[in-house]
């Protein structure tokens, strides 16, 4: 059973989403995911269901290089769109490619808001420490 049930993984790689699927289902990992192709997509989807009085998701799986909106834009957007009501029940990890040390001391700049980053292929270890 996991502690979260509403994830959005948002990353324009759809051999990601196929691979975090997988992963998901072959672990029995009960949740319920959406998948978004860029930052703009999920934004768009969380200030829905923020007017809607829907509660936001438990977790995101954020990629950082994307096409329209970035992870970076995507944080700075949802930093300024969450229910404050909500508080930080939202948990955040970056997951990218990207190794780069700019990369990883600018998520430092997002703590709090970012939990951890992770880099791709995501592993099942990788989903036990989320998990």
């Amino acid at each position: 059973m996991s502690k979260f049930k509403d994830v959005f993984v948002i990353d324009d790689d759809k051999v990601f989403h196929f691979i975090i699927k997988k992963l998901f289902s072959n672990n029995n990992i009960d949740i319920n995911p959406s998948f978004y192709l860029n930052g703009l997509e999920a934004i768009e989807e969380i200030k829905d269901k923020i007017s809607n009085g829907v509660t936001m998701p438990d977790l995101i799986l954020l990629d950082i290089n994307m096409p329209i909106m970035d992870g970076w834009q995507f944080l700075d957007e949802f930093r300024k769109t969450r229910n404050p009501t909500e508080g930080g029940k939202t948990i955040i990890y970056l997951v990218s490619s990207s190794d780069s040390i700019s990369d990883i001391n600018r998520a430092k700049e997002y703590q709090d808001q970012v939990k951890d980053y992770f880099f791709k292929p995501m592993s099942l270890d990788d989903l036990k420490k989320i998990f």
